[in-house]
């Protein structure tokens, strides 16, 4: 079992930059690809940013300029880096990971609503 922690969400502004961190516990060596989810409003869960061991990122191209994500295996966690956010980034943010066996896990979510 691999259990999620997300935090640093909330209330920002536009333009102000956040970081989200996703800290794992629990079976740790067996995770594989860490990443990152949103879910708006009414909309679908969407993809935000992904990572392999080996630091390699998958970010949507539409996303790739405002967002960014870090790993510290060491630590077990991954952050995401929102770059002057926008309007349109207010959703629910959570973190997922994927062992090496294909079992995925996921946290349980933090708020982040971009207002003025």
């Amino acid at each position: 079992q691999v259990q999620l922690v997300e935090s640093g969400g909330g209330l920002v502004q536009p333009g102000q930059s956040l970081t989200l961190t996703c800290a794992a516990s629990g079976s740790v060596s067996s995770i594989y690809a860490m990443g990152w989810y949103r879910q708006a409003p009414g909309k679908e869960r969407e993809l935000v940013a992904a990572t392999l061991p080996t630091g390699a990122r998958n970010i949507p191209v539409n996303l790739r300029g405002r967002f960014d994500i870090s790993r510290d295996n060491a630590r077990s966690t991954v952050s995401l880096q929102m770059n002057s956010p926008v309007l349109e980034d207010t959703a629910v943010y959570y973190c997922r990971v994927l062992t090496t066996s294909g079992t995925e896990y996921w946290g349980q979510g933090t708020q982040v609503t971009v207002s003025s």
